[in-house]
């Protein structure tokens, strides 16, 4: 049997420390055996392991001795070294070594240029024939040398200066050679000449090299010049054009076809540029040509353009939104071609429809003609087919709008109409061709807008009332919001067309709204605009065919009429159109004091019988006392009454009497509800009256009564009568001291109201959080009243 551990050890599983005499034969704790031959194994592994951490903590501490014997010893770190670097590390380098390196190859290169240029520039005349070649030669040859010894020796940077520094020497070669022997020839051709044959002969020697990376990009480069230059001697601009847009083509053929990537860029950026200035003068030509011979020249030069762009557009190394964008220009290209031609053989007005006829071709063509695998292609060709229709919408858009707002005759150009309807029919079709996906529904509300825009634009007030009507037919038949909304516009403008003559105005209101008035019976999901239209419609007769008193009262009772409609009317659509007929109505009894009056009192009627008779409208309540009060003092003032209180006391009365009934039966009933009606009839009206009495016995019976009010508000908890009462009783005693402060403050400095009110933000500021709380209890307490 073997021993204990010794009183140290503990448990190897829970660590409970075991006692030194007396071992029991398990853990106290977890119940793990503690004798036996798998527990003194145990208890040897655990002994094992503790000399292994004991051996590891030693050599790790030798460890370290170790590298702080092999440091070597670096002075302190001055002041202002950067947080975090030790002492005596060395200062971080800030460039690497091959951004150091290019930049002084790049340094060098552009001086030595600078001096050969110099040399052969300004020291030429010092030298003599024999001079200047053996010179030229021979720093020609060494740069275009060295770069062999240079790549050999993996200096492939050294080499790459040197050889664009080879480059320049061969432009001065060229330069010097005309010098010498060829002066009197033209200079254009000739550096166009020579310009060619630096490219070629600079591409071959970077082929010939094919480490080197920039004398083929500068070889490309270079050959922009040449072709432009020899059309600019010839001072053509056909020929400049014609130029331009070689030079893209091979840049677009070097792009396709070279293999290194630098040669792709350049030649792919320099295409770019250059194409686009082709175009640009292509189509400037284009525009400006006088005959149809000068508009098929530019054409020409367009079409081929186009043919380059879509050429490299169906190449398959090009990504989809090249594509696409080349597809555009050619579309664009083919469009300004063929419109170009078109334009000499037409009117003036005509000349953008000739040009949205070829847009359409080549809408038709990506529509149909082009494969469904060169979906970007397609996309391509529809996006600048439709810029062009968007173009020559914007022309369109402004003799149509004019046509279909103002009430005067069609002046605008027919060709504008034709832009329209043209855009209609294309929308119309391209929404059977897409049925049943996003695109239709769109199209066809642009299809109808356009539609009945070209209708009625140049069309009389006969043919609008046909347009409106068969667009309601159209909405009460399809549903289509689209319909019914530019019915709507149309109806307004055949309204203000009819306007002037009193007759018209009449008929065109009854036969708008016979129409609206189907559509309401015909169809219910419109129904909320066309009761809106039908009270529009009425009020609009009320109005045009009486006098302004007459036709304030006619609106009323439109009004009423339109609010018992709503009683039964699912979705009580005639509601709100009611209410605007009801303020159009007292709008229009505004100039006649006594007529407003009644007006309102009407009004305050109506608004009572609505809220009465509707459960979710009770608070048209207030609203209808307000309305009774506003008449009674439009009453009161139409009459000339000095002393408004004679009639709004019994108000008052009656008012407080009723709320306080109301109180009684519900005491949860708001005071502001129960009381502030009343209480505002004659304490607002005094008011007003005091502010503008001169005498004393009105602002003091005022202030006695608003004192009243406010004590009895406070002695009830009640927030209306507390708060109108205290608000009146505060303006009253302001107007009676306003006399006095006025005196006041012009005999007072007038730094003082400066220094009071700097002394006050700064008593403000101090005890902030005082004023804090005392606004919370005030708050608390406001909220505890009833």
């Amino acid at each position: 049997m073997e021993t204990m551990p010794p009183p140290h050890h503990r448990c190897p599983a829970c660590g409970t420390p075991l006692p030194a005499t007396a071992p029991p034969p398990a853990c106290p704790r977890c119940a793990l055996p503690l004798v036996g031959p798998v527990a003194g194994e145990l208890r040897e592994t655990d002994r094992a392991l503790l000399r292994l951490d004991a051996e590891r903590g030693r050599l790790l501490v030798r460890r370290g001795q170790l590298l702080a014997q092999l440091r070597p010893p670096y002075p302190q770190a001055p002041w202002g070294a950067a947080p975090g670097t030790p002492w005596g590390a060395p200062p971080r380098r800030e460039t690497s070594p091959r951004a150091v390196q290019n930049l002084l190859l790049a340094l060098g290169g552009v001086l030595l240029a600078v001096a050969a240029i110099a040399f052969t520039v300004i020291s030429w005349g010092r030298l003599g024939i024999g001079g200047r070649a053996a010179v030229l030669g021979v720093l020609t040859l060494a740069a275009t040398g060295v770069p062999v010894l240079l790549l050999r020796r993996t200096l492939k940077a050294t080499a790459e200066v040197v050889a664009c520094l080879g480059l320049v020497l061969l432009l001065l070669d060229a330069y010097a050679l005309h010098r010498v022997a060829f002066a009197e020839a033209d200079g254009l051709r000739y550096a166009a000449l020579s310009l060619a044959a630096v490219a070629a002969l600079w591409a071959g020697y970077g082929k010939a090299f094919g480490r080197l990376v920039l004398p083929v990009p500068f070889a490309v480069a270079i050959g922009q010049l040449p072709l432009v230059l020899w059309a600019s001697a010839e001072e053509s601009a056909y020929g400049i054009a014609a130029a331009l847009l070689a030079t893209a083509a091979l840049d677009a053929a070097a792009a396709l076809l070279t293999g290194g990537r630098g040669t792709r860029v350049t030649a792919a950026v320099a295409g770019t540029a250059v194409g686009a200035a082709g175009l640009l003068t292509a189509g400037g030509l284009s525009v400006s040509a006088g005959d149809g011979g000068a508009a098929l020249r530019a054409g020409a030069l367009l079409l081929g353009a186009a043919a380059v762009a879509l050429a490299v557009a169906l190449r398959r190394p090009v990504p989809a939104a090249v594509s696409g964008i080349l597809a555009g220009v050619a579309a664009l290209a083919a469009v300004g071609a063929a419109g170009g031609v078109v334009r000499t053989g037409v009117s003036v007005d005509w000349i953008v429809p000739g040009y949205l006829v070829c847009a359409v071709v080549v809408l038709g063509a990506a529509a149909f003609a082009v494969p469904a695998r060169l979906r970007p292609v397609a996309a391509g060709l529809a996006a600048g087919a439709a810029a062009v229709h968007a173009l020559a919408l914007l022309w369109a858009l402004p003799p149509l709008a004019v046509g279909v707002v103002t009430p005067d005759a069609w002046e605008g150009p027919y060709s504008a109409v034709a832009v329209a309807g043209l855009l209609a029919a294309e929308l119309a079709a391209a929404a059977r061709l897409h049925r049943g996906t996003p695109y239709a529904p769109p199209a066809a509300s642009g299809a109808l807008v356009s539609a009945a825009v070209a209708v009625c634009a140049p069309g009389p007030l006969p043919v609008r009332l046909v347009a409106v009507a068969a667009l309601l037919a159209l909405s009460a038949r399809a549903l289509t919001w689209t319909a019914l909304v530019s019915a709507c516009g149309l109806a307004a403008t055949a309204v203000a067309w009819a306007h002037p003559e009193r007759t018209t105005t009449l008929t065109v209101l009854a036969v708008l709204l016979a129409c609206f008035g189907a559509l309401y019976a015909a169809a219910s999901r419109t129904r909320a605009v066309t009761a809106s239209a039908v009270v529009a419609c009425a009020a609009g007769l009320a109005w045009t065919g009486l006098p302004a008193h007459a036709a304030a009262f006619t609106l009323l009772a439109i009004a009423a009429a339109a609010q018992a409609a709503a009683l039964r009317a699912p979705g009580r659509p005639f509601e709100h159109p009611g209410h605007a007929a009801a303020l159009l109505g007292i709008g229009l009894a505004a100039d006649d004091p006594a007529l407003l009056a009644l007006a309102l009192a009407l009004a305050g009627v109506l608004a009572a019988a609505v809220a009465a008779l509707r459960t979710h409208r009770r608070g048209l309540g207030y609203v209808a006392t307000c309305l009774t009060v506003a008449a009674s003092w439009v009453r009161l003032a139409a009459s000339g009454v000095d002393a408004p209180e004679a009639y709004t006391l019994p108000v008052t009365v009656a008012a407080l009497a009723v709320g306080a009934l109301r109180r009684r039966r519900d005491p949860a009933f708001s005071s502001w509800a129960a009381y502030a009606p009343g209480l505002a009839a004659t304490l607002l009206p005094s008011l007003a009256a005091a502010w503008g009495d001169p005498g004393w016995v009105r602002p003091l019976c005022l202030g006695a009564a608003s004192l009243a009010v406010t004590l009895l508000g406070a002695h009830h908890r009640l927030a209306a009568p507390l708060l109108l009462g205290a608000g009146v009783l505060a303006l009253d005693a302001l107007h009676e001291l306003a006399p006095y402060i006025a005196q006041a403050l012009g005999t007072v400095p007038r730094w003082v109201p400066l220094a009071l009110a700097g002394a006050l933000l700064l008593g403000v500021g101090a005890t902030y959080e005082r004023r804090l709380r005392d606004v919370r209890r005030v708050r608390e307490a406001l909220g505890r009243l009833r």
